[in-house]
């Protein structure tokens, strides 16, 4: 039976309903995959704050007190070195002196001190390290909507993916005066994080700039992140295809396609904006915008009803 141009007009429109609600779906799917990757890093980050933290505790302790035995043992070796005019011309006052040369007693009254800061400095760092994990993942608090510092936790990403910088690209904080925003700090992170990973990855020449700046709109109700970098750019038939889901000009094994598109999922659930301005040869700048409160969003539904 033939069908009427009405019912052909019918299933082009059911299919195009069918395809829309097919694309929310996968949407809602990598948001769930996101959140289940997120959740992972929070048990994670819990895991090595447990059994990381208790060690390092001690170890820090420790080191105060081997600090105060080694002032101790300097005073007292001061004493003995006070003493020597007295054993002058005598067998023990050859020994003692063959003895400071051997174990080169001034060099190690010097190196000794430098040795327990740079090891103290190490143990800091380490605890550093996991105070970044949890707050990138923020294991602390619930997946609730609170007020945060943007640059604290792009400091905490950046200590995180460090690694896929450093060896790669010189990293540049341009930051501008930011309010505290209302926000889910730890979802976030995670678009901090893809941003300057992204970045990194863009990087062909040998040595990179990553750019980060921010600042807020005119009125203040906005404040924005740019991340630039200098790296190979993106093509401009490609531009308007960086946020789909698993599009990505990566090798096969190399990327999922998933960051960006749930980087820009993200930013929209803040009622904010995820942008991009891309040449091959020059670069890309991704510019991150964000109420500053929650229910400026809220507000401006409200008004297009």
């Amino acid at each position: 039976m033939d069908m009427t141009a009405q019912q052909v007009e019918n299933l082009i429109r059911t299919n195009e309903s069918l395809l829309e609600l097919n694309r929310k779906l996968q949407l809602a799917q990598d948001q769930l995959m996101q959140s289940e990757k997120l959740a992972s890093i929070g048990q994670l980050a819990a895991g090595v704050a447990h059994e990381i933290n208790n060690p390092v505790g001690y170890v820090f302790s420790n080191f105060g007190t081997l600090e105060r035995y080694l002032a101790d043992l300097f005073r007292m070796l001061g004493a003995y070195e006070e003493a020597e005019p007295l054993l002058a011309g005598t067998p023990a006052a050859r020994r003692l002196a063959d003895l400071r040369r051997e174990i080169e007693l001034d060099y190690l009254k010097e190196d000794v001190p430098t040795l327990m800061a740079e090891s103290c400095e190490g143990i800091k760092r380490v605890r550093k390290i996991v105070q970044d994990l949890k707050d990138f993942s923020h294991v602390d608090a619930r997946q609730e909507w609170e007020w945060a510092d943007l640059h604290k936790g792009i400091d905490s990403t950046l200590n995180i993916v460090n690694n896929e910088i450093k060896y790669k690209a010189d990293v540049v904080r341009e930051y501008g005066a930011l309010p505290e925003i209302e926000c889910l700090p730890s979802e976030l992170n995670q678009v901090f994080m893809n941003l300057l990973v992204n970045a990194a990855h863009a990087v062909s020449k040998e040595r990179g700039t990553i750019v980060i700046r921010s600042g807020v709109d005119a009125g203040g109700a906005a404040a924005w992140v740019e991340v630039e970098d200098d790296g190979c750019g993106i093509a401009k038939e490609n531009l308007s295809r960086v946020f789909d889901p698993f599009f990505t000009t990566k090798p096969v094994g190399k990327g999922t396609g998933l960051g960006l598109s749930l980087s820009y999922g993200i930013v929209k659930k803040h009622g904010g904006r995820l942008e991009v301005d891309s040449e091959p040869g020059r670069g890309t700048r991704f510019r991150i915008t964000l109420p500053v409160r929650r229910a400026a969003l809220a507000v401006a539904e409200e008004a297009v009803q």
